[in-house]
């Protein structure tokens, strides 16, 4: 089995890098076969831009959903986004490493998102959820935030957990995935490192060897549903009968006038 890792964060000593470690260790240790992508000390080029692409299919004005077709039924992905996106073809499992920085990932895995998604080769209009190219693959999120679990509750101050990653789970869904519930651990402030002493040290261990735990027992971590592309109707909204999977969706009754 292979897994690649993808790490965004700045610090080579910050406690995401630590759990991206212990993860690799983790599955190493089962038998697995890891990769890492560590996209700071790459130097990861998070915005697309038009000199990306050599050769343009519209030179005079940059549309990029255009560029990246173009580029992927032509051979001339750029090479940095070619080089992830044969990482993420040889790995049975993929797994997202990042601390939550203003309630969303960092520009850095936003644009790793952006640019290693992309249209064409990865995705099309009839290559998503089921028919997305990595079907049969799995993928997770890891992330660290800055507070309690009870600050990340459905009425909690920082926001609903679920509502706060479900963008990006919905994207890894949206490209063939099946998404495994995430792995988040609370009260990690921002400039902890795992070297720091006493009853943060203790605290920390304990984070990663839920984390360990979590990965010797990955067959029975559960999956994230998501509507099928059958269950959508052709105005894009979900057909009558069909579950309601995202916490996005609200069903609304119509109300009859007397």
């Amino acid at each position: 089995m292979q897994a690649h890792i993808v790490l965004a964060h700045p610090e080579s000593q910050s406690f995401n890098a630590h759990l991206a470690r212990v993860a690799r260790r983790a599955l190493e240790a089962q038998g697995w076969s890891v990769s890492l992508s560590d996209l700071y000390a790459m130097g990861f080029d998070p915005c697309e831009r038009a000199e990306h692409y050599v050769a343009r299919r519209q030179p005079e004005r940059f549309d990029v959903q255009a560029e990246q077709r173009h580029a992927s039924e032509g051979g001339s992905i750029p090479d940095a986004v070619a080089a992830e996106i044969d990482r993420l073809e040889r790995a049975d499992l993929l797994i997202l490493q990042y601390p939550m920085w203003w309630h969303l990932p960092p520009a850095m895995l936003k644009g790793w998102l952006d640019r290693v998604l992309i249209y064409g080769d990865v995705y099309t209009s009839k290559k998503r959820f089921e028919n997305g190219r990595f079907a049969g693959k799995r993928a997770m999120i890891a992330v660290t935030v800055g507070t309690s679990a009870e600050t990340y509750a459905f009425d909690g101050r920082s926001g609903d957990i679920d509502l706060l990653l479900w963008p990006v789970n919905f994207s890894l869904a949206y490209v063939g995935y099946s998404v495994l519930t995430p792995f988040v651990a609370y009260g990690v402030e921002a400039g902890l490192r795992y070297s720091d002493a006493g009853v943060v040290e203790a605290r920390l261990q304990r984070v990663e060897a839920h984390l360990d735990a979590l990965l010797q027992g990955l067959d029975r971590r559960p999956v994230i549903a998501f509507n099928r592309m059958a269950e959508w109707g052709a105005d894009g909204r979900l057909i009558s009968g069909a579950p309601v999977h995202s916490p996005f969706i609200r069903r609304k009754e119509r109300l009859e006038l007397e």
